[in-house]
């Protein structure tokens, strides 16, 4: 940085000290570009060397303090000027004084938590970073770091189908069931459908995945929904007795787990969209909620021993909350 003609004096990094061994995950930035990360679990300790480098060595760098913060935030599109922390942590590095050569500092923060996955969407953005501060008395000296934080679930046996019978008096009546409710992020949605009654020419069937992001309170909400995929099920007109076999592998699409009132703030839930077309384009529809988990057993394997302690602790109470019960309408 660079205001009214000064220039930075000096030069400052962040490495952490397991760079070189921690896995990294692609996450989608605010302008919609992938980037690579480092990749932590809740409970993980985040350590590192902030490394300051004087620009003209023999010249004295006078400050008003180093720090490391590692911080969490939750950042709403149509509120830019407020930040929403809910990891605020800061570690002190150097009082007031001066560098009279460059110079790099420990910093540790030990098992921290980390209740949320990172997340960025069409409305808000979650978040993880590390900032680094040379305190200046024009203007600070800082970087940051993001990092990307995975939660991990793992849920118990008990995961009940989801059946359900929709039609159109005298016009239509088919049952359709998926064998369960909630789906691991590569796992196989496997289901059938059934039509029991067929008196209108149906041309078209699919299901699609549906993403819904809600932010916001009130009168103040907003909802954005986004088609992450279309499944074909049928081209051609069904006959009665018909059943048509369901399998859609999860694991090619851009997904999160679901999120549940993050903080307040706002919730990701997922739906499957049965959709029907008839010859004469009119449209009929049935949304059923699923909930999506990030399994953890696959992934300890490459975990520190922390990190595999911590995701213990969702065993059995998975982030995302109760089972959820089955709509009756949409």
């Amino acid at each position: 940085m660079s205001f009214f003609g000064f220039g930075q004096s000096a030069d400052i990094d962040i490495v952490l000290n397991d760079a070189e061994t921690r896995k990294k995950a692609e996450h989608k930035g605010e302008d919609g570009k992938k980037d690579k990360h480092f990749l932590f679990y809740d409970g993980e300790t985040v350590a590192g060397k902030l490394c300051v480098t004087l620009k003209n060595p023999g010249k004295r760098l006078e400050h008003s303090g180093i720090k490391v913060e590692f911080v969490g935030q939750i950042e709403l599109y149509y509120d830019r000027g407020n930040h929403h922390e809910f990891v605020s942590l800061v570690k002190d590095l150097a009082r007031p004084g001066e560098l009279t050569q460059s110079q790099t500092f420990d910093f540790d923060f030990t098992h921290v938590e980390k209740p949320y996955e990172t997340y960025s969407g069409q409305n808000v953005r979650l978040r993880y970073f590390l900032r680094a501060t040379v305190g200046r008395r024009l203007n600070d000296i800082s970087k940051e770091l993001d990092i990307v934080v995975h939660t991990l679930s793992s849920y118990p046996e008990l995961n009940s189908s989801i059946k359900m019978e929709v039609g159109i008096e005298d016009c239509l009546h088919i049952e359709f069931e998926y064998n369960k409710s909630k789906y691991h992020m590569k796992d196989v949605i496997v289901g059938k459908i059934y039509f029991l009654l067929v008196r209108i020419k149906i041309r078209h069937m699919e299901i699609d995945i549906i993403k819904r992001e809600t932010t916001g309170t009130g009168p103040n909400v907003y909802h954005e929904n986004d088609t992450i995929a279309k499944y074909e099920i049928m081209d051609g007109a069904p006959v009665r007795g018909e059943s048509i076999p369901i399998r859609l592998f999860l694991a090619g699409y851009e997904m999160t787990p679901t999120m549940k009132d993050v903080n307040k703030k706002f919730s990701v839930r997922y739906y499957l969209n049965l959709v029907l077309i008839d010859e004469e384009e009119r449209r009929y529809f049935k949304q059923q909620e699923i909930t999506l988990w990030r399994k953890g057993d696959i992934v300890r394997k490459s975990m520190s021993h922390q990190a595999a302690i911590a995701s213990q602790r969702f065993e059995g109470t998975p982030r995302v909350e109760k089972p959820l019960a089955k709509e009756d309408d949409s």
